[in-house]
């Protein structure tokens, strides 16, 4: 598929997701939206890719939320079809099978915000700024961000940023759980490198029931989420992988993961 407003690409078994809209702060528009899913379905169903790399062109934004003028034209009805089509777009991200990482490169804001908690993994450049300004506008989150940022953070901290719309830096991000790993600018991008040639190097199996047992466990009562690992754990028991996994301890030798 030929995109707009995206760059994307594969090398070397990792997926790139580029936003294009440097100019607009890398917003998310309608049109940006779709692309994005198209994309994300795309790199779902290839098998070539194992790790899938999200970020914003340029060096200021990751995507710096929604595009406003957009927003101002919606009554309750396009309304609820524009957080449908952004949350679908989450969850898809959510639960892709194969681990996301958001590389924030700059801001993060309203639907930049929700996108990267929808990511597996967040590494942000040390000058990222983060928040879900959305109250200023008279409106709240659409794309998950009352739901993700409430199980990435403390509810109180969630209710302050929500709330107030205080934008954040990434040292605080980082300290409050928002963000995985805070790089200076000269090591972003051989720190988001080498993350995913490290999530790429594990067994693709056991990596998606670690996904599925995090994402979906966490919303059910610890039982039910006590048995979903139990079958996940059992599932990878069953695997080559597993066998060659523990074999390679044993012989005290690196594993040779073949994703079967």
């Amino acid at each position: 598929m030929d995109y707009k407003n995206l760059i994307v690409g594969k090398s070397d078994g990792i997926g790139r997701v580029t936003i294009n809209r440097a100019k607009k702060l890398n917003a998310l528009n309608i049109e940006t939206v779709v692309e994005l899913t198209s994309a994300f379905v795309e790199m779902k169903d290839d098998w070539e890719v194992g790790v899938v790399v999200l970020t914003g062109d340029g060096d200021k934004s990751f995507a710096a939320g929604a595009d406003i003028s957009e927003l101002l034209e919606l009554d309750m009805v396009g309304g609820k079809d524009f957080a449908h089509r952004g949350q679908n777009l989450t969850l898809l991200i959510e639960n892709l099978g194969k681990p996301v990482i958001a590389a924030i490169n700059g801001f993060a804001l309203g639907g930049g915000c929700e996108l990267a908690m929808a990511c597996t993994l967040r590494v942000a450049v040390e000058t990222a700024k983060l928040g879900q300004p959305e109250i200023n506008l008279g409106t709240i989150p659409g794309y998950g961000g009352t739901q993700r940022l409430a199980r990435l953070v403390p509810r109180g901290v969630a209710m302050d940023l929500c709330l107030t719309g205080r934008i954040i830096k990434a040292q605080e991000a980082l300290e409050l759980g928002l963000v995985n790993r805070v790089v200076s600018k000269d090591e972003f991008e051989k720190t988001v490198d080498k993350l995913a040639a490290l999530l790429l190097s594990k067994p693709p199996f056991a990596v998606r029931a670690v996904i599925e047992a995090v994402n979906h466990g966490t919303e059910i009562g610890i039982d039910d989420g006590l048995r979903l690992e139990a079958d996940l754990f059992a599932m990878t028991c069953d695997t080559e992988d597993q066998k060659e996994g523990m074999k390679a301890f044993l012989e005290k030798r690196d594993a040779k993961f073949k994703g079967r």
